[in-house]
């Protein structure tokens, strides 16, 4: 998959040629600093790129069909039915002047048109109940709720349809710690309730490695790093992913040293010549600078683009 935002200053390549697999059941976290293009391959997948991002290359299968090929009246259907979206911030989300129960409705008659408004409030209750909310609050408005409340009405929103994927893009945003730690809780919870698939975009790699079962590392528009859980915290390769590991803080290591990345993500208008990462990386070399590394395949199911991928840093 290639995204690209078309402005009048030059053609932005927010996502450059990613790709993975996503198995039934299976949590994919998707993990990189801001601008990195994470929430541009999550709206993506909907074909929801804000104006002006065009997906200018690539296939998106979703049970082998390839939703780049439909129309948008077909992808109304896939929206939220086969596929849903958590964003960021509720309150953007949410129509202030619409009651929590007319939210579930429209969704579910909108896919269902047979259903009856009072069959679909009877499900918007249940659903609610699932995700920790009392059903009678659902003739309240959105900002009778509290932060941590309203993320869990989108997620219930997100599962109301029983999607086979639900995509969540930095779903803790602006959540203190206890409340970040009960949605994502809630979330793998509804994974293993429901077994569908979930992405997790999110810049905190100490979240994915916590939560998920496969986790894309991406920088500057494209994946750097690919592989399981254990396989990447064991044995990560390219020196992006081994600086954010290290910047992980570790309570059980009295004197720990806390290490940044020295200094900035690139502009993806004038992108550095060859790998993205080398102003940042202490092993680039002559052949960093001038040539884009291609990705390599370091183990099973183990994918790095980097020519250091086969040394040990």
């Amino acid at each position: 998959m290639t995204v690209e935002y078309q402005t009048r200053r030059g053609d932005i390549r927010a996502v450059n040629n990613v790709s993975f697999t996503l198995e039934e059941g299976e949590m994919l976290g998707l993990v990189g600093e801001s601008g990195s293009g994470k929430s541009t391959l999550g709206l993506s997948i909907i074909r929801l790129v804000p104006h002006p991002g065009v997906i200018v290359s690539g296939h998106l299968r979703i049970d082998g069909t390839d939703i780049l090929n439909l129309s948008e009246k077909e992808m109304r259907g896939i929206r939220g039915k086969k596929v849903a979206f958590i964003f960021q911030d509720p309150m953007t989300s949410l129509s202030p002047v619409k009651k929590i129960g007319a939210h579930f409705v429209e969704l579910i008659r909108t896919h269902e048109p047979n259903i009856s408004e009072k069959e679909a409030l009877k499900r918007a209750k249940t659903t609610l109940n699932d995700v920790g909310i009392l059903p009678e609050r659902i003739n309240d408005y959105p900002h009778q709720f509290s932060g941590g409340m309203r993320q869990r009405i989108m997620i219930a929103l997100a599962i109301a349809l029983s999607p086979d994927l639900i995509i969540a893009d930095e779903p803790t945003t602006a959540l203190d710690v206890i409340v970040q730690a009960k949605i994502l809780d809630l979330l793998k919870s509804l994974r293993d309730t429901y077994g569908m698939a979930l992405i997790l975009i999110t810049h905190d790699l100490s979240i994915v490695l916590e939560r998920c079962d496969k986790i894309l590392v991406m920088y500057g528009g494209s994946f750097v790093e690919y592989a399981d859980n254990k396989e990447l915290h064991g044995n990560p390769i390219h020196p992006y992913t081994r600086g954010l590991l290290r910047s992980i803080p570790n309570i059980e290591l009295a004197e720990q040293k806390l290490e940044a990345i020295q200094g900035s993500p690139p502009d993806l208008l004038s992108p550095p010549e060859g790998c993205h990462f080398w102003p940042r990386c202490s092993f680039a070399k002559k052949q960093c600078r001038m040539e884009r590394p291609t990705i390599v395949e370091f183990g099973p199911g183990h994918l790095v683009r980097c020519f250091k991928e086969a040394e040990r840093f």
